[in-house]
């Protein structure tokens, strides 16, 4: 964002409007403005505005070519549909071994009621005991590979995603959009031109809120602060003018000279502060046109 720049036309304790009023400071409107840039690389589709046309905030007015990013979305959606299909059931494929398990435990309890009751010998309990030891132990080693390359699929997975949640940036981004409500003030291209990365597309001002932008003398900062409430008066030309209720947003921390061209010699060598005065405008404020302000 940057603001407009305009030459101010008066200092504190002066007469405004020729004399007709007494006021503390004149100066001109400005509005902050925006320059709307590309975020994307391609031909500019459409491009939907012109100079002086009045935009919402949000509002697209404008699109730049999405084709292969298209693309790269779908194959990144297939990719991950691909990495699914390869993770593993982990209780389907450990099932015959856990049933194995459950039987020689049966066996077991088998073999120690033979063996209490003198039909079993001790090592056909050994046996048994044996053979559940080494089930187990391959069931966690059956288990732990499972999980390892399920981890492994979660991973590539995710990467995936991210890249999909990537390319769903850069296409927001080919979507051309105003930041601010406003009025376009230039527009510097056209459908069917070459977009690069950070290429101006058009300049939009915020002329709905408005401020004055005057200076003030040494003697008049002590008794002006932040939110000081102040009447400015838009001067139409000739006998026509209009005033608004407005709110003291900006003093600057740091005297300048008098604008040189403005003011004779002498007075350049007084000091002032410039300070900005925030109104609502009506739509009959327009940036450049002169106005005086009095001070609550």
């Amino acid at each position: 964002m940057k603001k407009i720049l305009i030459t101010i036309i008066g200092i504190a304790a002066i007469s405004c409007n020729g004399g007709k009023r007494a006021c503390d400071a004149s100066g001109v409107f400005e509005a902050t403005e925006v320059i709307v840039s590309s975020e994307a690389n391609g031909r500019i589709v459409a491009l939907d505005l012109d100079e002086g046309a009045v935009l919402a905030a949000g509002r697209q007015v404008g699109q730049i070519d999405t084709v292969q990013l298209y693309y790269t979305r779908l194959q990144l959606i297939e990719s991950m549909r691909a990495a699914n299909t390869r993770t593993q059931d982990v209780p389907t494929q450990i099932a015959m071994l856990t049933e194995q398990i459950a039987t020689q435990n049966r066996e077991k309890q088998r073999v120690e009621s033979l063996l209490a009751a003198g039909a079993a010998n001790t090592k056909q309990l050994d046996d048994v005991t044996s053979a559940i030891v080494v089930l187990e132990k391959q069931l966690r080693a059956q288990r732990s590979l499972l999980e390892s390359a399920n981890s492994g699929v979660r991973g590539n997975v995710a990467m995936i995603s991210a890249q999909i949640a990537q390319v769903a940036d850069q296409l927001a981004k080919c979507r051309i959009a105003s930041p601010i409500s406003g009025v376009v003030l230039s527009k510097y291209a056209e459908r069917g031109e070459l977009a690069t990365l950070g290429k101006p597309l058009f300049k939009v001002a915020d002329t709905e809120n408005i401020h004055l932008r005057a200076y003030i003398t040494a003697d008049q900062l002590v008794r002006i602060k932040l939110g000081q409430k102040a009447t400015v008066t838009a001067d139409y030309g000739g006998e026509r003018s209009h005033d608004y209720e407005g709110v003291v947003t900006w003093i600057s921390d740091r005297a300048e000279f008098t604008p040189k061209s403005i003011q004779t010699r002498n007075e350049r060598a007084n000091l002032v502060y410039a300070v900005k005065i925030a109104l609502r405008n009506d739509g009959y404020v327009k940036i450049g046109m002169y106005g005086d302000a009095i001070f609550h």
